[in-house]
């Protein structure tokens, strides 16, 4: 009897992990070309970056945030730290997904109360084929950029950021393109890359 209430006590935590990560992810079918295709987002809850300061985690968590993962994640990503408002400053963006829309959060340090929106779309919009499954996964993805990743990227473009003196934020569909956005005289600019 002790043997079987023990192993009952193991199999529990480990089936309420199975059901919590079950919930994090959303699965469903989108209709494209008249086809109905099947999709499956994964999601990780905002205590999976424990880096995050606590201003930020409450804004998340009354936001109802979790943070979508894109198809080729192998860690927790679409959290980033940079100095996007200007050189030295410690900024966050962050992709949130809330009631089936996902938005592009970003909070400057010195109102890490009040996230700006870059972008926001239905998370159903930001689904690619990426396998042989024929299954769709999430592909928006965020990134840090160095001041060298934008100069060098932006080597072809006709307008340009005059100082590019810290970072940008690298917004890319996976295997597709990138724009970067780069903050300067209170003004976000996108940089959209040559394809």
């Amino acid at each position: 009897m002790l043997g079987g209430l023990l192993l009952a006590c193991f199999l529990l935590p480990a089936q309420q992990a199975e059901q919590a990560a079950a919930q994090l992810d959303e699965s469903g079918q989108v209709v494209i070309a008249g086809q109905s295709t099947p999709y499956l987002i994964r999601h990780l809850p905002v205590s999976s970056f424990p880096e995050l300061p606590p201003g930020i985690v409450g804004v998340l968590n009354r936001r109802g945030c979790l943070i979508p993962q894109t198809y080729e994640a192998h860690h927790p990503e679409n959290v980033v730290h940079a100095s996007l408002e200007h050189a030295g400053s410690s900024d966050w963006a962050i992709l949130c997904s809330a009631q089936g829309t996902v938005s592009l959060l970003v909070f400057f340090a010195g109102n890490s109360g009040q996230p700006l929106v870059l972008a926001s779309a239905p998370e159903t919009e930001r689904l690619q084929a990426h396998d042989a499954s024929g299954v769709l996964g999430f592909n928006w993805g965020i990134d840090p950029a160095s001041p060298q990743q934008v100069r060098q990227a932006q080597a072809g473009l006709v307008h340009r950021p005059a100082l590019v003196d810290h970072d940008a934020l690298a917004d890319s569909l996976v295997d597709r393109h990138t724009v970067y956005h780069f903050y300067a005289k209170s003004a976000w600019i996108v940089l959209a890359m040559p394809e």
